[in-house]
């Protein structure tokens, strides 16, 4: 009977701190709801008990909406299910033809690409671009060839033509942010602008440089001094291929930092790079770099490599995944759903990985494929639409696998709670864990859209409805 007694008094105990719980959550998110700058705007949120799954609160849960960066969270969890903590991928590096007696090969170098969004990279010890320049010159000197009579030809097939996903912007999609997938990525599809604001404002500012030289690129700088304290406002306008890029906007008089702009074709900056690099060490290239896509638009075919010299690796998934989530590298987030296309053997493009991720779910855990209407691996895409229900359930799911320790040390922390933000054009977004003060372990996911005044105010706003979980 005491044990009887004992038990009833526990369940008794739990319900009332999860009622106070829910109460708690449920008199702060009405507060946000009708706050001011909600006027206009719509809201989810949903709360799960971590452990069992169970909805603590939830409101508009199965309303999609657009998720920004949080939509990381689950390209990340479906690519360490798909893919494996461990996946690699693995970039060679080869000739074709044949190596005279004087060290000329008579043929090209090929650089084929699988998709490694790491290549060039300097988050990674062994993936920085120096040491891989250095490491295949090297490679090249050893297989006794002194001179090259075709091309460095970088082979940027797999991934396809299609760089950019569904939905991306033109104001986006020339910015680093922006940098579309390659088969052939490479230092993340990014250079960087190095600008000297005016001595007034209103007055041109002056590009200096670019880091690395881009001399084969055209760049039309229309941007201008700004006032002091307004910082970066430079917003580079390309599209995937071109050679001319437009800089717009306004640099800061007392800003001094480097602006970030993605690479309009990544595979060919490779071959660019690495023709220069053979030159400076004294092996002759007969002719310019080029890329497969280049080679098939000209109806030009190329031999396929007759020798493997090199096969460099990327670090594994959880290493990918890390910075994925931490520094919310949008281009990663494309890699990985390529990956995933290309690990279901389908076609690889952006939206077969959407469907095999879809589909995955829908069989795993019964979420709804509608519940997920993606249109990107990153969440940059303003289309994308996704309920928090559905957030909170591959959160939750992913709690009881071998990997999670990997993927929960990838999420970020802001308001000292362990979780993924998401931010575009009057979105904003929270994904993430919480133990509560009774120690309820929670799974939780928070949007909002079309707000309206200061992201800064509705932020502390959103943290506020946040803090009751702790």
């Amino acid at each position: 009977m005491k044990n009887i007694f004992s038990f009833f008094l526990l369940f008794f105990v739990s319900s009332l701190s999860a009622q106070s719980l829910k109460q708690k959550i449920e008199m702060a998110y009405s507060r946000f709801e009708n706050d001011s700058q909600m006027k206009f705007g719509i809201s989810s949120m949903t709360v799960l008990n971590a452990e069992t799954g169970a909805i603590v609160y939830a409101k508009n849960e199965n309303v999609g909406l657009a998720s920004a960066s949080t939509l990381k969270t689950i390209t990340a969890a479906t690519a360490y299910h798909l893919l494996g903590k461990d996946f690699v991928w693995e970039t060679s590096l080869g000739y074709n033809g044949t190596i005279s007696s004087n060290g000329t090969l008579n043929g090209d170098v090929i650089i084929t690409g699988a998709g490694d969004p790491s290549l060039g990279s300097d988050r990674y010890d062994q993936t920085r671009p120096e040491l891989i320049l250095k490491k295949w010159t090297e490679a090249i000197a050893r297989s006794g060839i002194k001179n090259i009579t075709g091309s460095i030809i970088a082979d940027d097939r797999l991934f396809g033509t299609q760089t950019m996903p569904g939905g991306w912007t033109w104001q986006d999609m020339g910015n680093y942010y922006g940098a579309g997938p390659s088969s052939l990525t490479w230092r993340e599809n990014q250079f960087d602008l190095i600008f000297k604001p005016a001595n007034r404002v209103g007055e041109p500012a002056e590009l200096i440089r670019t880091e690395p030289q881009m001399n084969y690129l055209k760049i039309v700088n229309e941007v201008l001094t700004g006032a002091p304290g307004s910082g970066d406002n430079v917003y580079a306008y390309s599209a995937p291929y071109s050679t001319v890029i437009y800089l717009r906007g306004t640099y800061g008089i007392d800003l001094k930092k480097a602006i970030a702009a993605s690479v309009p074709d990544p595979a060919y900056h490779l071959a660019y790079q690495l023709l220069n690099r053979l030159k400076q060490s004294g092996i002759l290239v007969g002719k310019d770099a080029v890329t497969a896509r280049e080679l098939s638009l000209n109806n030009q075919l190329f031999q396929a490599p007759s020798k493997i010299i090199d096969i460099h690796t990327s670090p594994s998934l959880d290493k990918i995944v890390y910075w994925f989530n931490q520094k919310s590298i949008n281009l990663f987030g494309e890699h990985l759903i390529k990956t995933i296309a290309w690990k279901d053997a389908k076609e690889i493009t952006t939206s077969n990985g959407v469907k095999a991720l879809k589909n995955f779910w829908a069989k795993k855990e019964g979420i709804d494929p509608d519940a997920m209407n993606i249109y990107d691996g990153s969440g940059l895409s303003p289309a994308n639409r996704i309920t928090t229900l559905a957030m909170a359930q591959v959160l939750h799911s992913i709690k009881k696998e071998s990997w999670f320790a990997g993927f929960y040390e990838s999420l970020p922390v802001y308001n000292d709670m362990k979780m993924k933000s998401g931010s575009i054009s009057d979105v904003i977004a929270y994904t993430g864990y919480q133990i509560s003060s009774n120690g309820t372990p929670l799974v939780f996911s928070f949007m909002i859209n079309n707000y309206k005044g200061s992201s800064s105010t509705v932020r502390q706003k959103m943290f506020s409805v946040l803090n009751t979980l702790k």
